[in-house]
């Protein structure tokens, strides 16, 4: 697995784009796991996998026990690592900016950070984007 980790739009999709071009790509939506993610990408070397954001935040809502949370993000980058293919995850920086006062809020960038966190842990590359300027970190 691969992680490319910035800000909006600091050209995460353009880097994933330019390096895998042949990659199919996959926005995650509510309720997916990994399998889900690579149903219509068989035989493909390379699927991107983008919308963690989202995803989060909508287990978020529906799951109110962050260990049970942790545990289905856990679910899904590990069955990520077993695909078949190379998964590339597009993941959001969001601990740069004014932590906010809404719990909510708070909780989601909490869970983002820990996810972006083993995500990396369990990619052999990963880049990390700002302004459009590229730096692999490992």
């Amino acid at each position: 697995m691969q992680s490319v980790i910035g800000g909006a739009y600091s050209g995460r999709r353009r880097l994933a784009a330019e390096r895998f071009p042949r990659a199919g790509w996959h926005r995650l939506v509510k309720g997916e796991g990994a399998e889900e993610c690579l149903v219509g990408h068989a035989g493909r070397d390379v699927l991107v996998v983008d919308g963690l954001a989202s995803w989060l935040s909508a287990a978020l809502a529906e799951i109110p026990d962050d260990d049970a949370l942790r545990e289905t993000w856990l679910r899904l980058l590990d069955g990520l690592v077993a695909a078949p293919c190379e998964a590339v995850l597009i993941l959001d920086e969001m601990g740069r900016g004014i932590v906010p006062m809404d719990p909510a809020a708070r909780r989601l960038r909490d869970h983002n950070g820990w996810l972006a966190q083993a995500a990396v842990e369990r990619s052999r590359t990963a880049w990390y984007l700002r302004h459009g300027l590229c730096k692999q970190l490992k």
